[in-house]
C-alpha cells in the first residue's frame, strides 16, 4: 500500500494563485495578519528553515521569519485543489484510495513496482494540479505513513518488516505516527525511548500506564504493525465543530453569551446540511492567557435549535466557576447517528491539513 501526501499542500496552493512567490518563505494562517491572534496554518519549506511550525502562533512566525509572505486561509481554494487530487488517484490503474484529508490519502494497488506506480501517480497529480506529492511504500498504514517522511520532498520511500527497525528502530518515540510530546514523555517515564524499546515493551506495562486499548496499540506502533487494508467507504462525520480566537479578550456576560449563540447558530446550519439532529453538546473554552478546557454534556432530546446548543454550552461553562476574560470559544455539536450506524473505526482518524 502506498501513502500520498502533498508537498506543503496548502502553502503550495497560494503560490501558484502567486507565482511571484516561488521560493520565497509563505505562512498561512488566520486572515493572514501576524498582529492579530491566529495560528499558522501551514508554511512553506522556505519559512520552515527559520523555524515556522504549523500551530505556531503567527505573532512567533514573524519574529522568527520577519521577510515572510503572510496570507489569510482560503478553505474553499483548498477544498477545490484536494478534490482534484483525490479523482486523479482514483482515476490511477486499481487504485483503492482512503482519503485522510485534504493533502494525504492511503493508496491500495496490486502493482509488482510500486515505485513505478508511484512515479506513475506523482506524474499525474502533477500534470493535473500543478501540485508535488510524496509517497510512502510500506505493508501496513503505520509503516507507509511513516515512509513517506522519509520521501519528503516529491520523493518515494519504503518501509516494510524487513527494514522498519534499521530504518526506525533507534528514533524517538515521537518520531512514531500517533505519538504526541506527552505521550512521549509518559513513555521516556517508563524507560522506554526509542522505538525499538517500546517495540520490545511488555504489553501488560503498557496497558498499566496508558489503558488495555492504548497501551498494547501502543506497543504495536512500535513495531510497524497495523491494518494492511485500505477503506475506501465514505467517511461519514459524528460531530461539526466551529471555534473562534477572539482579537479583544471577552468578559463574562453578554459578550460571551453573544459569542456563544453566533458559534452555536453556525454549527447548527452545519449539522442541518448533515440532516442529523445534534444529541450532545462539546464546549472548548480557552481563558486568558492561556488556559483550555474542554467540557461536554449530553441533550434530553435531539435538537436543532441554536439557542438550545448555545444555552448548553454557556451552562458548562458557568459550571467551570472561572470569571476570567474569555480568549477563544468553540462549540461542537455530536450528531445523532446515521441509520445503519457508523462503520466500524479506522485505526486512525481523518485530519485537515497543515
Amino acid at each position: 500500500m502506498l501513502h500520498v501526501d502533498m508537498d506543503q499542500f496548502i502553502a503550495a496552493v497560494e503560490v501558484l494563485r502567486r507565482p511571484e512567490l516561488a521560493g520565497r518563505p509563505v505562512v498561512v494562517g488566520g486572515r493572514g495578519d501576524p498582529t492579530e491572534r491566529a495560528v499558522v496554518a501551514t508554511a512553506s519549506y522556505e519559512a520552515r528553515e527559520h523555524g515556522v511550525r504549523s500551530g505556531m502562533p503567527l505573532k512567533v512566525a514573524v519574529r522568527r521569519c520577519p521577510d515572510a509572505v503572510f496570507l489569510p486561509s482560503d478553505h474553499a481554494a483548498y477544498d477545490a485543489a484536494s478534490a482534484v487530487v483525490m479523482d486523479t488517484l482514483r482515476a490511477q490503474p486499481g487504485a483503492v484510495v482512503q482519503v485522510l484529508g485534504w493533502d494525504e490519502a492511503f493508496v491500495g494497488v496490486s502493482a509488482d513496482d510500486p515505485e513505478s506506480w508511484a512515479r506513475s501517480a506523482q506524474a499525474a497529480v502533477l500534470a493535473a494540479t500543478g501540485l508535488h506529492c510524496s509517497v510512502g511504500i510500506g505493508d501496513t498504514t503505520v509503516r507507509a505513513k511513516t515512509a513517506t517522511d522519509f520521501g519528503k520532498p516529491r520523493g518515494t520511500f519504503r518501509l516494510t518488516r524487513e527494514n522498519w527497525f534499521a530504518v526506525m528502530g533507534g528514533r524517538p518515540t515521537r518520531d512514531l505516527w500517533g505519538v504526541g510530546s506527552r505521550i512521549a514523555a509518559r513513555l521516556a517515564a517508563l524507560g522506554i525511548a526509542t522505538v525499538h524499546d517500546l517495540a520490545a515493551a511488555d504489553d501488560a506495562v503498557l496497558a498499566a500506564e496508558f489503558g488495555p486499548a492504548t497501551g498494547p496499540h501502543l506497543g504495536r506502533l512500535g513495531r510497524g504493525v497495523s491494518t494492511d487494508v485500505v477503506d475506501d467507504t465514505p467517511w461519514v462525520a459524528r460531530a461539526h465543530g466551529r471555534e473562534t480566537t477572539y482579537q479583544r479578550d471577552l468578559q463574562r456576560g453578554p459578550e460571551v453569551d453573544a459569542a456563544l449563540l453566533e458559534l452555536a447558530t453556525q454549527v447548527v446550519a452545519d449539522i442541518r446540511a448533515e440532516g442529523r439532529a445534534c444529541v450532545r453538546v462539546h464546549l472548548k473554552v480557552r481563558f486568558a492567557p492561556f488556559f483550555t478546557v474542554n467540557r461536554s454534556r449530553k441533550l434530553p432530546a435531539p435538537t436543532y435549535d441554536a439557542q438550545v446548543v448555545a444555552a448548553t454550552a454557556g451552562d458548562l461553562l458557568a459550571a467551570l466557576d472561572d470569571d476570567r476574560a474569555v480568549r477563544l470559544l468553540g462549540v461542537r455539536a455530536e450528531m445523532e447517528p446515521p441509520e445503519g450506524g457508523y462503520d466500524p473505526p479506522r485505526t486512525h482518524g481523518r485530519r485537515g491539513s497543515p
